[in-house]
C-alpha cells in the first residue's frame, strides 16, 4: 500500500468529508483507505494531480472587467431568506450522511453505503481528489471571499471564520460537486442531463451563499473536470467505476418511488438567480 499524501490543513477545514454512498443488499462494507479516520485517501498521488496553478489564470484583479462581472454576479446573495437560500445551506454541508442526498433526485434513487458500497467508496475517494486538486491555486492567490469584501452574511455563519482564512479561488465545493456530476453522469447516462444540471446548480449555491465569486465557481468546475479526466487513467478508479455502475443499475431497478423532498428541491433550484447574475 502506498503511503498517504498529507493534504494541507486548510483544505480539511473547508470540509473534507465525503458523500454517502449507496446500497446493494446484501453487500459487504467496502474497505476504503483513509488519511485519517473518516477521511478517505484519494486515488491520485500528489504528483499525479492536475496543476491548478498551471491550468488556471490568476483570479480577476480589482478594477478589471472580469472583476466587475464577479461583483455583478454576487447579487445572487440577495436571495437570502428564499427557498433557494435554504437549498444553498443544504448544499454547503459535505458531511455524511447529508452529502449523500445531493444527487439523489437527479439520479432517481438515494445513495447509501449499505446497498452501494463500491459507489460510496468511489465518491468518498474522489471527493478527496477533487478537494486537494485546487490546493495550490488557493494558497498561491489567497483570494478574499465576497462576504469579507461586502460585509454581508453567508448561509453558514458558523463557518465564516475558517472560510475567511481559506482562499476563495477556485471553489472547492464546486470542484467536488462537478467531479461527482461527471462521474455519476457516466454511471447513469440516461440521467446525465439532470445530473449535470444539478452539478451546475450545486456550484451556483456558493454564489447564493455569498462565499464565492463567479470566477471561483467557473474555475472550480474546470478543476473538477481536470481531476476526473486524470482519474480515468487510474486502474483502481476504473475498476471501482465498473463495480459502481452495476450497483447503481441494480439499485435503480429496485427503486419504486423517487426520493422524498424532490419536488421542493426542484422548486427551489428553479428560482432564477437575479438578472444581474447571468
Amino acid at each position: 500500500m502506498t503511503p498517504p499524501r498529507t493534504p494541507l490543513p486548510l483544505l480539511f477545514a473547508a470540509g473534507l468529508c465525503l458523500l454517502a454512498g449507496a446500497c446493494a443488499a446484501p453487500a459487504a462494507r467496502q474497505a476504503v483507505p483513509e488519511i485519517r479516520p473518516g477521511v478517505a485517501r484519494g486515488y491520485l498521488q500528489t504528483e499525479q494531480l492536475p496543476d491548478s496553478i498551471a491550468l488556471l489564470p490568476p483570479p480577476p484583479a480589482p478594477g478589471s472587467a472580469a472583476f466587475a462581472l464577479d461583483e455583478q454576479v454576487n447579487q445572487a446573495r440577495t436571495l437570502r431568506g428564499t427557498p433557494r437560500w435554504e437549498q444553498a445551506i443544504a448544499d454547503a454541508n459535505l458531511q455524511f450522511p447529508e452529502a449523500a442526498s445531493i444527487f439523489a433526485c437527479a439520479i432517481g434513487t438515494r445513495i447509501d453505503e449499505a446497498g452501494m458500497p463500491r459507489l460510496y467508496g468511489l465518491l468518498r475517494r474522489t471527493r478527496t481528489d477533487a478537494a486537494v486538486v485546487s490546493d495550490a491555486a488557493k494558497h498561491r492567490y489567497n483570494r478574499t471571499r465576497p462576504f469579507v469584501a461586502n460585509g454581508e452574511p453567508t448561509c453558514t455563519p458558523d463557518k465564516e471564520a475558517g472560510l475567511a482564512e481559506n482562499g476563495s479561488y477556485p471553489s472547492g465545493h464546486t470542484s467536488i460537486g462537478w467531479a461527482w456530476a461527471l462521474i455519476l453522469a457516466e454511471l447513469a447516462p440516461d440521467r446525465s442531463d439532470a445530473i449535470l444540471a444539478r452539478g451546475r446548480s450545486y456550484g451556483e449555491s456558493r454564489l447564493v451563499c455569498n462565499v464565492h465569486w463567479h470566477s471561483d465557481v467557473l474555475s472550480g468546475r474546470f478543476m473538477g473536470s481536470a481531476v476526473v479526466a486524470r482519474l480515468h487513467a487510474d486502474p483502481q478508479f476504473r475498476r471501482d467505476m465498473d463495480a459502481a455502475r452495476a450497483e447503481l443499475a441494480a439499485a435503480r431497478a429496485r427503486a419504486g418511488t423517487a426520493p422524498a423532498g424532490c419536488d421542493a428541491a426542484a422548486a427551489a433550484l428553479a428560482q432564477p438567480l437575479p438578472a444581474a447574475a447571468y
